[in-house]
């Protein structure tokens, strides 16, 4: 049998997993095991974190909303029904953007769905 050189393939992968773990503490960027464990596991909760990402804005945006609606003394959820049946193209994050930024503008919507 012929002889097969895989050093400059399996340095290629080390090296690639390495590049990832920079910046962790201790072995986990040094080690190729460890760093490989902590990327996989950094890789997992990176995806987690983008989907609960979109959970936390969500609920921000509708605190948002609740906060600024009640001060027009309307529920969140009438406000959102009211807005439903008038066919307001705004989504929640647009709400919330009004409501923090520009309130006469948020009131002004609110006085064209009453």
């Amino acid at each position: 049998m012929t002889r097969v050189k895989r050093g400059n393939v399996a340095r290629k992968r080390r090296k690639k997993i390495l590049k990832l773990a920079r910046g962790y503490r201790g072995a986990h960027s040094g080690l190729f095991r460890t760093s490989k464990q902590q990327v996989l596991k950094a890789l997992r909760y990176s995806y987690v974190g983008r989907k609960n990402k979109k959970r936390e804005f969500r609920r921000l945006w509708i605190c948002r909303i609740n906060a600024a609606s009640h001060l027009n003394r309307l529920r969140y959820s009438t406000f959102m029904y009211l807005l439903k049946n008038a066919k307001v193209g705004l989504n929640r994050k647009m709400l919330a953007q009004m409501a923090v930024l520009d309130p006469g503008s948020f009131q002004y919507v609110i006085r064209q769905i009453l």
